[in-house]
């Protein structure tokens, strides 16, 4: 499957369960906390099988997967096995502690992608209803700075509340160096988005400009690796080399492995459950490379924003 010159790569999302030391306002998760845990054998056996699957990235996630004991193991037995490329995407607090970040970069971590949801304490902090959290993870990016790690990403839930923030935010990216970053539109489709809609999902229209704004900073700095997700295209139409599920769609074969599913189609798995195009959108002529917008979103807010663009 990733052998093959041109062939797209396999990369498997390995869930490590939904226990998290933050409790962000918008997770997808928010109604899952309490399910059990996978065990360090059976996360052991899924990295096995991941590999064997010929899985060329294996992302580690939670929950927030870096306070599990075993999660060092598991990113060092992956890494014996030789996957090319381990990496985790985490709320970055346990880096804050010196000891802790440099044992995990010594198990072997490729890349680390750390998700950053406001340029200060008071916007990160009111999301993810965690006090200090935002100085607990800007204190793990100068540790992991000063281990010699500069493989860092980060990826930014974009929401009411953080919305106009997010110029601001481009440029804490820009501070700390960080060429690979993903603003996400909020998914409501499950969970904390969903069950407080009105308060945390912005219109697209209203949330498009900043986003693109943002997007704009980075091409200024030379950031080629910055995008939008989860986003209509026709809202996009000055950075269309900048959307993450179009390379996505052309990269890879993407799985998930939850403790309580597995989507073995990740990407095609969105336009049948989660995300939809309505007549609005036909004879636009992205049509084809969109995936449209949340079917949750167009519940509450109906298509009127999406444009057919000629």
């Amino acid at each position: 499957m990733t052998g093959k010159k041109g062939a797209k790569k396999l990369k498997i999302v390995l869930f490590t369960g939904y226990a998290c030391n933050n409790n962000c306002v918008f997770c997808i998760d928010a109604d899952k906390r309490a399910l059990p845990q996978k065990s360090t054998a059976e996360l052991l056996r899924e990295t096995v099988r991941a590999r064997n699957r010929g899985a060329y990235i294996l992302e580690i996630i939670g929950g927030e997967s870096t306070i599990r004991p075993d999660f060092n193991r598991v990113v060092a037995a992956a890494k014996k096995l030789g996957v090319p490329q381990v990496s985790c995407a985490t709320n970055g607090r346990v880096f804050a502690d010196p000891a802790a970040a440099k044992k995990i970069v010594a198990s072997g971590i490729d890349s680390i992608i750390f998700s950053v949801h406001g340029p200060n304490a008071r916007v990160h902090d009111a999301l993810t209803r965690a006090p200090g959290s935002f100085a607990q993870l800007k204190r793990g990016l100068e540790n992991l700075r000063a281990l010699g790690f500069t493989r860092i990403g980060g990826n930014t839930t974009v929401v009411k509340r953080n919305m106009a923030a997010l110029p601001a935010l481009a440029r804490f990216y820009l501070k700390h160096g960080i060429n690979n970053v993903e603003y996400i539109f909020v998914d409501p489709t499950y969970g904390g988005a969903k069950n407080n809609f009105g308060k945390l999902v912005p219109r697209i229209s209203e949330a498009a400009p900043y986003m693109r704004a943002a997007l704009a900073l980075g091409r200024a700095a030379g950031m080629d690796q910055w995008k939008a997700r989860y986003v209509p295209l026709c809202h996009f139409g000055d950075c269309l080399g900048q959307i993450s599920e179009t390379n996505e769609r052309k990269l890879f074969l993407t799985e998930h492995w939850a403790p309580d599913f597995r989507n073995t189609d990740a990407i095609g798995s969105r336009a049948a459950v989660s995300r939809q195009k309505t007549a609005r959108c036909r004879g636009c002529k992205l049509y084809g490379a969109c995936e449209g917008i949340w079917a949750e979103y167009l519940k509450v807010y109906g298509d009127r924003e999406l444009k057919r663009m000629k």
